[in-house]
């Protein structure tokens, strides 16, 4: 079996209008033409005949036909195939599902649409649902299991046990503490505690504080009100300084004494709230709660009064998706439909292209219903990935079938050759890109990612593989003969078009100075990925916060394209400005162990606290934190019989008991404290929590450091945890994650590239070839995150493997172009050329649709959201350059050294096997 088993099937063959293809001999026997079409009578080229072992007469090596490749490996497996309309054999897919489209194309669209109704329904019924913000990533981590099992011993999080707050903010720039202010805020207490329907079951102000030191009999806020109206100035002063003293009062930091004034107040709410009640049920009450502080005469909700809980919080994060995906999506839409309408040109293919997007998108999101995937920030990524390999598809798939069309081809058969020589490209593309984003199941924090845009990725290779072409057969026959105006149907790319000038620069490189310009790419890559091993990385709470800058941007847009209220946003700067505190200010450090019951427990959480690390809070030499000790000494103060207690079993006498520590803890159970006793140690005495204040100006890495070796140093089984904590083990694992996944779906990526095109092609050096620009994109987009400053993040984690399977996308279908070029006969540079035109006009539109459609993700309001649109804007640009630019001198250099030093004949495992 000769190498001239197949057709060109390119711009240069001439096929009949019939569909019947000239070299197909009356012995079987397949002949390809060259750029003239004409063939010798023995099935040689006319111009350059070629002996069967698959030299050409001026002794060039020539690569395989992967017709002789073909036969033999379908004779292995058992299965036979017919020649498509080019004479190349079909792989099993091919040969069952061409028939289809060209000969039943109607009944596979409504098969499709049929599929589509039923992934609806998985959409709008499944049982996925949402998640958004940092809970998402964190809960597998150690630190988040310490948590979990802390918050089940002292019921903080308000879900098991009942029970949510909330803190309602009071700003008045000449003095929060004035009469008139504590007046208004014991008549907001009045209001909550009074209104039943608020199930408010506690608050605590200022305002409040100051009543209980004016008289501590008043405990209602209707008492207190009373005791302060009454009170003079200099009363109030004086039971202001009092308040401080003894509970410190919750005020910014700039509280005078002398003056007792401060600029902001907190008031505390307490709900009594249903056990695992609803977040949103949680999140009406307390808005319900601010809406009754505005209300009050000189309480304002838009200048000096804002409400805060996490309830609000996840409410607020959840809803930033939904403005997102309001402003973005238009754009994104908008951008698409422009870039598609230039890229097809024709209303038919436009229409068909939008609806097979759609499809996919419908698709993805049926399949998380069905399976029970969650939406989430993470997933709101996967979608601009399907559309940007979708988009490719579409277009390679119509320009090529328009390449066919031009040289007179008939419908059903020049879809027949677009889909014979797409689909082994297409399968490969949809294989090593599942194995890029399927990467990322080896982490848990990027799992769901993985699942989806693996089975996503499978779905558009589905949709843009059978019902498009099927789409454009069935509606090109009903217009044909009719007097539907003809609109732009020539590809992309062609010789007398702009693009067709500009592309070739790659070619004209390869021709010139191939080597030269190879090993300064390289080199250029290995600095740029050595630069981009130092990318930063980051994660937090306010990393899924909007950015204020670009919220005050969208406030000027129309009614429904205008973003809603942030509220946590006045918060944080509430916090950070006027209490030097970020959302989260400590850090928890959890004792589970039963020896907390032994006599040197309470000396040995004391001696922890000695000498604490820059990174937190002190008064004097011991850590500024709350704990059992510290409501030890608050009973002692209050309570003279406790204090003698606790002096009858201190055999040191420095006021910490170190013997028979259970009739302590009997005690301080038993009495006033009680409660906040059981805050701080668990009635069985077999675990504890530290909370320590974390330094203002400390690192959350340095913060979590310090309590990761005050843990280690206490003599107890001790866990760091707390919400710091927690995300600095997310910023741990994501580089982890990164880097395993990036293994992964190289190493996968490599395996099947090299096997596939050994296979098929019976050269695995081509599997070889597509993974040099591949690299280099992958290196270009490292080094970009780092000179943006991009750190790696839950969000973008996956974006390096993803870089992968996005740059397999353009160098295979450059390459396959290229093989069928190049095996037609065509001299190495011309094949270039054909491939740079035909192929890279179709990656040229693919590439600006994608770059311009869905980098508009740059304008979401969330920051990760924003970073991720570009990196994935740059990721499609570098593999899109990559393939364009360095492919073809890669290719050219490789056929020298192959044909200088006769590699095909040293290497059996990259050579014909016919």
């Amino acid at each position: 079996m000769t190498d001239f088993d197949r057709s060109d099937g390119g711009e240069d063959s001439d096929p009949r209008a019939d569909g019947s293809d000239a070299s197909i001999r009356a012995n079987g026997v397949a002949t390809a033409s060259d750029g003239d079409g004409e063939i010798s009578p023995d099935g040689t080229d006319a111009d350059s005949s070629r002996s069967n072992d698959g030299s050409s007469s001026d002794g060039r090596s020539r690569l395989p036909g992967l017709a002789s490749v073909g036969t033999a490996v379908f004779d292995r497996i058992g299965s036979s195939s017919e020649p498509d309309d080019g004479g190349r054999k079909q792989d099993p897919f091919t040969r069952r599902v061409n028939p289809l489209i060209t000969n039943r194309p109607w009944t596979v669209v409504v098969v499709f649409l049929l599929l589509t109704g039923v992934f609806l329904g998985g959409a709008v019924l499944g049982g996925g649902g949402q998640e958004a913000g940092a809970d998402q990533f964190t809960e597998d981590t150690e630190a988040q299991q310490a948590f979990d099992d802390m918050q089940e011993n002292f019921g903080d999080d308000g879900r098991e046990s009942g029970g949510t707050t909330a803190q309602l903010f009071v700003e008045d720039e000449r003095n929060v503490l004035s009469k008139p202010n504590l007046l208004r805020m014991l008549e907001f207490q009045d209001r909550i505690e009074t209104r039943d329907d608020l199930r408010v079951s506690s608050s605590t102000s200022p305002a409040s504080l100051t009543a209980q030191q004016l008289d501590p009999t008043a405990e209602t806020a209707e008492e207190q009100y009373r005791v302060v109206d009454r009170a003079s100035q200099r009363e109030i002063d004086a039971a202001i300084a009092e308040a401080d003293d003894a509970a410190g009062l919750p005020v910014s930091t700039d509280f005078t004494r002398e003056s007792a004034s401060a600029t902001v107040a907190q008031i505390a709410v307490t709900y009594d709230t249903a056990p695992r009640s609803d977040t949103s049920d949680n999140a009406h009450l307390q808005f319900e709660t601010q809406d009754l502080a505005n209300e009050i005469d000189g309480f304002d909700t838009d200048e000096n009064v804002v409400i805060f809980g996490d309830a609000i919080l996840d409410e607020e994060i959840l809803q930033l998706l939904g403005d997102t995906a309001i402003v973005v999506f238009p754009a994104a839409l908008v951008l698409i439909m422009i870039f598609l309408t230039i890229a097809y040109r024709d209303p038919i293919d436009l229409g068909l292209g939008l609806a097979a997007l759609v499809m996919t998108l419908i698709w993805t999101f049926g399949f998380m219903g069905f399976v029970g995937i969650p939406f989430s920030d993470s997933l709101l990524t996967v979608f601009p990935l399907l559309l940007a390999v979708g988009i490719d598809f579409g277009i390679h798939i119509i320009n090529r079938y328009r390449e066919e069309r031009e040289t007179g081809a008939a419908i059903g058969d020049a879809m027949g050759i677009t889909t014979g020589q797409l689909t082994t490209a297409l399968l490969i593309v949809t294989i090593t890109t599942v194995f890029s984003f399927a990467a990322n199941v080896v982490s848990e924090m990027t799992r769901d990612f993985g699942i989806v845009a693996a089975f996503g990725i499978i779905f558009t290779f589905l949709i843009f593989g059978v019902f498009l072409p099927a789409g454009k057969v069935g509606f090109d026959r009903l217009r044909e003969g009719t007097r539907f105006p003809k609109f732009g149907s020539r590809p992309l790319g062609n010789e007398e078009s702009v693009l067709g000038r500009i592309l070739p620069v790659g070619v004209e490189i390869a021709r010139v100075a191939p080597v030269i310009f190879l090993v300064a790419i390289l080199v250029g890559g290995a600095s740029v990925a050595a630069y981009g091993t130092g990318v930063d990385t980051e994660f937090d709470e306010e990393a899924f916060f909007p950015d204020e800058d670009r919220i005050e941007q969208y406030e000027s847009l129309p009614g429904p394209l205008a973003p809603g209220e942030y509220t946590f946003m006045q918060v944080l700067d509430y916090m950070e400005e006027d209490f030097e505190q970020g959302m989260d200010g400590t850090v928890t450090v959890y004792i589970d162990d039963r020896n907390l019951r032994s006599d040197g427990s309470l000396r040995e959480i004391d001696r922890s606290l000695q000498n604490p690390s820059d990174a937190f809070e002190a008064d004097g030499r011991q850590a500024d934190a709350d704990s059992i000790l510290g409501v030890i000494e608050s009973q002692k103060a209050a309570d003279p019989q406790f204090a003698g207690t606790v002096e009858r079993y201190d055999s040191s006498g420095d006021g910490i008991p170190d013997r028979n520590v259970d009739v302590v803890y009997d005690e301080l159970f038993d009495s006033d404290a009680g409660d906040e006793a059981a805050d701080r140690l668990t009635t069985d005495r077999s675990a504890s929590r530290i909370d320590v204040r974390v330094d203002v100006d400390a690192e959350q890495d340095e913060a979590v450091h310090a309590a990761r070796e005050l843990a280690a140093d206490i003599r107890l089984d001790a866990t760091a945890t707390g919400q710091l904590v927690i995300f600095e083990s997310v910023v741990e694992e994501i580089s982890d994650s990164a880097l395993r996944s990036l293994f992964a779906a190289f190493v996968l990526t490599a395996m099947f590239l090299v096997l596939s095109y050994w296979w098929l092609e019976g050269r695995a050096i081509y599997g070889v070839l597509n993974l040099v620009p591949v690299l280099l994109s992958v290196a270009l987009l490292a080094g970009s995150m780092r000179y943006f400053g991009v750190p790696l993040s839950p969000i973008n984690a996956p974006i390096l493997s993803v870089s992968i399977g996005l740059g397999v996308d353009y160098t295979v279908h450059f390459m396959h172009r290229f093989v069928d070029e190049y095996e037609s006969g065509k001299e190495v540079h011309d094949a270039l050329l054909v491939t740079v035109r035909g192929t890279g006009g179709a990656l040229t539109g693919s590439m600006l649709t994608t770059v311009c459609g869905l980098g508009v993700l740059y304008l979401a309001l969330i920051p990760l959201i924003m970073e991720f649109g570009l990196l994935l804007a740059l990721g499609v640009f570098y593999a899109w350059l990559s393939s364009i630019l360095v492919l073809p001198s890669t290719i050219v250099v490789w056929d020298r050294l192959e044909n200088g030093y006769e590699l095909r004949d040293r290497l059996p495992w990259d050579a014909d096997r016919s």
